[in-house]
Formats: structure tokens, sequence, C-alpha cells
């Protein structure tokens, strides 16, 4: 079991002696990471989590989780960034992204919201929750960005309500600081059971921690299963050896490939139950990457259905950009296709083959058009979408993120330039102390 990285799709871009010229890069960028001197070192604690979890808390979100499957149809998860992206990814690459659209005795449905403003898709919400018992896992490490403090004062409302604040406790799981925030602060006053989000892991790398495992246990997910699988990532691809070690050589070829001018990376799949883990790649690598004026700009792509609209431009448009894509070998549970005696649709050649069979040719076709179109394209393929897989293919693209970083020159864990639209929208909501600001942008706006 595993992922393994193919680069049949590369040899004609790069030659072995760039790989071999850029050596010395990844090995610094190695010895940073694990030497804990390298810039942002606060926010590392995810290198060695897969190991030194709280192995006492982790017991508390299994006990949770069937607390909530027990007493709830419906659990509400509010986050918004890393406190929503990998939890939803984990959600659909396991149980696939109609999860709430299928039986599934005994666990609850899941629905997301705190990852936007907008009234109509809360109000959605709502109205699909309608009668039945819910729970709500909050998730902010301050309790103040606005998306999901907006979404938990109405979610709030809305169970005690219905259960009163006693029976609200038993409902309210959040996720948050370990000591301060105006979140812990209320769950401190109210007592609803808390999870950690540490000081040392960023958002964009909380995935397994509580911030994901919380829902994932409660979807029924095996987290066992998701650690042994990062654990396993961890081992394999902790050495500094660049021609043995594909987290390594991936991070390497993106950064070869950045210096001959191919600076957007389409992360492409052939399975809608990857589709929000293209999202929370994209967050990963555009947060840590994006700035100083760096980076490859990350876009995500579902084949074959892109291949009807993007495809056009992938195989003929500008020459800026290369492909990874994510293949997965198993499909959980094949269909085969049967013959039509009037094959009006002319698909009788295809008759007697199974769906994972014309899909894997679609990406074989797919591949070879790419890359004879000038896209180089590095191919990750993972066995199967369990738990496990899942764990090693998050392990791998954080790891692969940090050398990336490192060899760019940058920080990969901050995030300055996420706070610049926050200011200005407070100053526009009229946020106390934001005064002078708002009359000089809402003059900008007019």
């Amino acid at each position: 079991m595993g992922i393994t990285l193919k680069l049949n799709g590369v040899k004609n871009f790069v030659r072995e002696d760039e790989l071999a010229k850029i050596e010395p890069a990844v090995k610094m960028a190695s010895d940073l990471l694990y030497s804990g001197k390298g810039a942002g070192n606060d926010f590392i604690g995810w290198v060695d989590l897969p190991f030194n979890y709280d192995k006492e808390e982790f017991e508390r979100i299994k006990a949770a989780a069937k607390k909530i499957q027990a007493n709830s149809e419906v659990l509400v998860v509010i986050g918004i960034g890393g406190s929503y992206l990998g939890g939803r990814a984990a959600l659909d690459f396991i149980n696939g992204n109609n999860y709430n659209n299928k039986k599934h005795p005994g666990l609850p449905d899941i629905y997301f919201v705190g990852n936007s403003i907008s009234s109509d898709y809360l109000n959605d919400i709502v109205e699909m929750i309608g009668d039945r018992d819910f729970s709500i896992n909050v998730i902010s490490k301050s309790g103040t960005t606005t998306e999901p403090a907006i979404a938990f004062r109405i979610f709030k409302k809305m169970i005690e309500d219905k259960y009163g604040k006693e029976g609200a406790k038993d409902r309210i799981f959040a996720t948050t600081d370990k000591a301060r925030g105006a979140l812990k602060s209320l769950c401190d006053k109210e007592g609803y059971e808390t999870f950690v989000i540490t000081d040392d892991i960023g958002g964009r790398f909380s995935v397994l921690t509580p911030v994901g495992l919380v829902l994932m246990a409660a979807a029924g997910i095996d987290i066992d299963a998701v650690m042994k699988g990062a654990q396993d990532a961890a081992n394999k691809y902790k050495n500094d050896d660049l021609m043995n070690n594909d987290c390594l050589k991936y991070a390497a070829l993106r950064n070869i490939l950045l210096k001959k001018g191919k600076c957007i990376e389409i992360l492409a799949n052939y399975e809608p139950s990857l589709t929000m883990f293209g999202e929370w790649y994209k967050q990963l690598f555009a947060e840590s990457e994006g700035k100083d004026q760096k980076g490859i700009f990350p876009v995500s792509a579902n084949f074959s259905t892109d291949l009807h609209s993007i495809g056009q431009f992938i195989q003929d448009g500008s020459r800026n950009l290369f492909e990874t894509v994510l293949w997965v070998e198993k499909a959980k549970k094949d269909l085969i296709i049967q013959e039509d005696p009037e094959n009006v649709d002319g698909l009788n050649f295809v008759a007697g083959k199974s769906i994972q069979y014309v899909n894997s040719k679609a990406y074989g076709g797919t591949f070879l058009a790419h890359v004879d179109g000038g896209v180089p394209t590095m191919v990750i393929e993972i066995e199967k979408t369990d738990a496990y897989h899942f764990g090693q293919i998050v392990y791998f693209f954080e790891k692969a993120l940090a050398i990336s970083g490192y060899i760019l020159g940058v920080n990969p864990f901050d995030q300055p330039g996420v706070e610049a639209y926050k200011k200005n929208m407070f100053a526009l909501l009229g946020k106390p102390g934001y005064e002078e600001q708002k009359a000089e942008l809402e003059a900008r706006l007019n």
C-alpha cells in the first residue's frame, strides 16, 4: 500500500543534471526543516505530529464522536480555511462526495458553514436540518474570525432554542486555543467540551489534529488508520536523499519547472471525491508560497469533466503551466458496461469493460496529449481512497510544500497577505477603531 510518484511526463522537460544541481538546495531545505532553524520554525509541530499527538485527547475525540452519532442526525461543522478545508477533503476522499445523500445508519449528515458570508447558503442549511437533532463542532483558534463567528452565533442560538442552554452543553464541541481567546473563554463559561488547536501547527497543516479528526471520527472514519498512514509517510520521506525520496523529488521538480517559466501548477484528479482535496491543496500551497512576489499559482481541475472546459487551454494555451495528476488505482466499487443491441451511441466496443478501465484510458490518453502539447506532467498514484492513504497523501504534500518553500526562499508557515482584506472589511463594516480608514475606503469605492 502507498503512493508513488511517476515522472515519465517530465523527462522531456527536465534533464537529470538539473536534479543533481538542485540537490544541495534540497538538502539545505531538509536540514532547515528538521533542525528547526528555518523561517517559521514556531509552526513545524506537524512534522512529528503523527507520532507525538495527544493520545488522551485522541480517545476523547472518539468518545465525542460516539456521543454525536448517538444523539444527532446532523453535525454542523463551523470553520473557514484550514479549519474547514482539510476535514471536508477527508470526508469526501474517504466517504465520497455524496456522503449526505447516501444511507449511513448511525452516522450523522455533515454540513459545513462559516466558510462564506452567504445568507442564502446559511438559510439552506437551516432548512435542511429542519426538525432533526443536531450537534455543532465550531473550529476557531480565536473565536473572532468573521465568517465562522457569524455562523456560530446563528447555530448556537438555534441549538439553545431547541435544547436549552443545558442541553446545548452536550451538543456543542469546540476546537480552539488551549488557554486563551474569545471562543475558549465562552467554552469555559458554558461548559462545552473542547479540543486543542496547538500553537505550533498552522491552520493549513492542521487536518491531522482535532481540527479534522473530530468530524472524521463522527463520520465513522477510522482515525487510527489516518494516523498510521501519516506515520508511514513521515518515516518514508524523512531521509534527505533526493534520488530516493519521492517527496523531495516532487518539491525539487516544482522549483526547476518554475525557473523554466512554469508558474502555474494544476492538480488534476479523475475522481469527484478528490475535488475538495484539490481545494485543500490550493490553500496549502498558495498561502505557503505566494509571498515576496514569488511562488507557483496552484489551481485544481477535475477530469474528465474539466477536459470539456479548461482542457482546451491546457492543451493549446500559454505554456506557463505544469500538471500534477492524482490517479487512484482501485475503485471502491466498479461497474461493468453492458452491451446494447441497438448500439445507438456506438459504444459497444467498450461493452464488458469496467468504468474504472475506461477512466484509466481517459487518464492515459490525456496524459500523453498534454505531454505532447508541452505540459510537463507528474503523476502521483494512490492505491485507493481510504483512511490510511488519506493520512499518507496529506503528509506527503505537507512535507513537499515545506521543502519547496525553503528552496524558493520564503517562509512557508506565515500568511501576511491574508490580513489585508480583513482590515478593509472591518473598516467598511464600521468596526470601532477603523473610523479613519472607513471614510477613505468608501471614497475609493464610490
